[in-house]
């Protein structure tokens, strides 16, 4: 079964569901309607019916869910359990979407024969060693388990959230491999660790099931940006080729205009309402505190500078980056640009930002900035801000796990 065969089943699969949540929802406004009209011994017995069947619904998933890990991951100890397990959806076996184990890299000039410049890639630099993983590749892969700056990661990538993610996969001083486990959580790519087939959620990090809960695996910075801004960024970088031991449609997105809908694959629990499910946005974690900067508001600003947890941070947007999961071929998608998240401080100073016509420029010396970070015209040349963690994903994604994130829209706003 190929890639295009099993996203139509998931695809029927989660259609399937929603209508089955409409039939519910139908059926219960016809329970309100005639409990409205019944005597209150009627409506309590009713109200007591629907808890029971609920329960024994619920109580059905767990049992299925369950049959479906132990089958599946006979290492999984799958008593240890943060989670739970009605909240995990199977949509397919462990590793048929393969994990990259061997990565092969071209470099930039090589990449460009097959590569666009507007293309989009998820830049990860570790002690020097500058790499750019094409999302044409990793939307068929997820998970690519990679040695970089000669320290062991995973660059992981999941569709359905527009989630772009690298992690260390050391735990305890233990390399750890992952693969891709089929399951999802509130349609988010759930890793299995092929040590101990511990359960992983992707956007968190954390353990969900099995010896590991408890353990956070740690978040290393990663930003989507065009091909042509990695290129200009980092002329001597390394680009994942298409060489990864499968055979996929490179270039093309299993996902067609997925990213212009509200539905999910599968239905997620609620989220926050400040934005639209599909609402791209720019998301920080500092000191506690949950920020996110809607692509809307940064398309329209290119700078939004803000405190969030007690610090200052400057977000930046450039131009250039399509979308990954739009049109049929990545590279005629519409442009929806990359953004990232910064501290504003250089040589022990506090750098203020501003858009000039769509340049990002400090204010203290004009210098232009990109956004990665660098400054690349001005006196400022060659200098680069602190990244700080942040993700470009849809928000109903990130809302789900961060429920008390603040929206900023503009300059000067706070988050604590």
């Amino acid at each position: 079964m190929n890639r295009r065969t099993l996203l139509a089943s998931v695809a029927l699969t989660g259609a399937a569901l929603l209508v089955a949540c409409g039939d519910d929802d139908d059926d219960a406004a016809a329970q309100s309607t005639a409990a409205a009209t019944s005597t209150p011994t009627a409506s309590a017995a009713a109200a007591v019916t629907a808890t029971a069947a609920a329960s024994t619904f619920l109580d059905e998933q767990r049992a299925q869910m369950r049959r479906v890990l132990e089958a599946e991951f006979p290492k999984l100890d799958i008593t240890q359990q943060a989670v739970d397990l009605a909240s995990i959806t199977h949509l397919l076996p462990h590793d048929r979407i393969p994990a990259i184990d061997d990565p092969q890299f071209d470099a930039i000039e090589a990449a460009a024969d097959w590569l666009e410049p507007q293309e989009p890639v998820i830049a990860f630099e570790r002690n020097g060693d500058a790499r750019a993983y094409p999302l044409q590749i990793l939307t068929h892969h997820e998970i690519v388990n990679d040695i970089v700056g000669e320290e062991p990661v995973i660059v992981t990538y999941c569709p359905l959230c527009n989630s772009a993610i690298a992690f260390s996969r050391v735990l305890d001083g233990e390399v750890r491999e992952f693969g891709v486990s089929g399951k999802l959580r509130a349609s988010d790519l759930i890793m299995y660790d092929r040590t101990n087939e511990s359960l992983w959620q992707q956007l968190t990090g954390d353990a969900l099931v099995g010896q590991d809960i408890g353990t956070r695996l740690e978040f290393l910075p990663a930003q989507i940006v065009s091909f042509a801004e990695f290129e200009a960024a980092f002329p001597d970088g390394q680009v994942l080729n298409r060489e990864t031991g499968h055979s996929r449609n490179y270039g093309e997105n299993p996902y067609v205009f997925y990213d212009r809908t509200t539905s999910t694959i599968v239905p997620v629990p609620e989220f926050g309402s400040d934005l639209d499910a599909k609402e791209r946005v720019l998301t920080v974690e500092v000191n506690g505190a949950a920020a996110a900067f809607p692509f809307s508001a940064l398309t329209e600003q290119v700078v939004i500078e803000a405190e969030i947890g007690g610090e200052p941070v400057v977000a930046f947007w450039q131009s250039g980056a399509v979308s990954a999961l739009d049109e049929l071929f990545i590279v005629g998608s519409r442009n929806v640009g990359s953004a990232g998240a910064f501290a504003p401080f250089l040589d022990g100073e506090r750098l203020t930002f501003e858009n000039r016509e769509g340049a990002i420029v400090d204010l203290a010396t004009g210098s232009t900035w990109n956004v990665l970070g660098q400054a690349v015209d001005g006196p400022m040349a060659g200098k680069r801000l602190e990244q700080i963690l942040s993700g470009s994903h849809f928000w109903f994604a990130w809302s789900v796990f961060m429920p008390e994130t603040v929206v900023i829209f503009e300059s000067d706003a706070i988050a604590s």
